[in-house]
């Protein structure tokens, strides 16, 4: 078996037998056929000690076309997904380099932004309200930090996704896993205003109102607003708001974690709210709590003999 030919079949199986997203699928390739393109689509019993070593070097050097380089932790993922590939071709008793020769590096977890509920209050606050766009820009923001949804499934939702009445519904996030979203009043009235200033029957809950989309269309995936749509939206508040920190709406997202945590919420609850599949991915917000319960001891307890 050449290289190609078992990259296929391991990406097949990602989404068939390992639920994993189509994107997660899809950086797995890309990772993979840097490989390729090193090595050649060589046969995969040619997988040597040796030759990981060569590519590691290759990965530490490489640039593209702009001049930039990989990060150590984009050289670490392509690793990972070396080794989740020779796993793989392992357990079908295809001859390669065993999966346990491939030394991973330690992954610098980057550094959890979140705002404060003083903070999100005025990142709203910078949205004007005149409108159509701006009311489903406020709907956004409230929708984004009273869920915990990721930006991706934030997107795909359509008018009949959410029950505003209820404030609940359920979201099919990352491995095609359903998990139930709750929302706050405040989120539900933002999103019942801006569904009632539409005079469309587009599908998509959020839409897009580039000048490109004027022409009229039956096609509302046409009108969809995309993440890098919604990004581009928060970060201009947040700068409106006068917020320094970086925002996006992955922030949002954390700032919710934080926000539950703080007030008391325990570690499982808030892992099953953000879909994490390990409750190790949930453990990064604890240590951004601590460190925000000694700053309420240190304000307010400080002074006390």
């Amino acid at each position: 078996m050449y290289i190609s030919e078992g990259i296929e079949d391991f990406i097949e199986s990602l989404e068939v037998e390992g639920g994993r997203s189509k994107k997660t699928a899809e950086n797995y390739q890309l990772y993979l056929e840097r490989l390729v393109e090193f090595s050649g689509d060589i046969p995969v019993k040619e997988i040597t000690s040796e030759l990981v070593r060569k590519y590691r070097l290759w990965l530490n050097r490489y640039e593209n076309d702009s001049g930039k380089s990989l990060s150590r932790t984009t050289q670490a993922y392509h690793l990972i997904a070396l080794r989740r590939f020779l796993t793989y071709l392992s357990r079908r008793d295809i001859k390669s380099l065993e999966p346990s020769k491939i030394e991973l590096p330690k992954i610098v977890k980057p550094q959890v932004n979140f705002l404060h509920y003083e903070e999100i209050e005025r990142l709203i606050s910078a949205i004007p309200n005149e409108t159509e766009s701006d009311l489903r820009d406020r709907a956004i923001i409230e929708l984004l930090f009273s869920s915990g949804l990721r930006v991706s499934e934030l997107v795909s939702l359509n008018r009949g996704s959410i029950n505003t009445k209820r404030r609940e519904f359920t979201v099919r996030g990352k491995g095609n896993k359903d998990r139930p979203i709750f929302i706050s009043k405040k989120a539900a009235e933002h999103i019942e205003n801006y569904l009632q200033a539409r005079e469309d029957n587009l599908q998509p809950l959020f839409l897009n109102y580039s000048k490109r989309y004027k022409k009229p269309s039956t096609d509302g995936n046409y009108r969809r607003i995309t993440a890098r749509s919604v990004q581009r939206m928060v970060e201009k508040y947040a700068r409106l708001a006068g917020i320094t920190k970086h925002v996006s709406p992955h922030t949002m997202r954390h700032s919710f974690a934080t926000d539950l945590l703080v007030n008391g919420a325990d570690l499982r609850s808030v892992q099953g709210m953000l879909g994490h599949a390990s409750i190790a991915t949930t453990q990064i917000y604890t240590h951004i709590t601590d460190q925000h319960l000694k700053e309420i001891h240190e304000r307010f307890h400080s002074e006390t003999e």
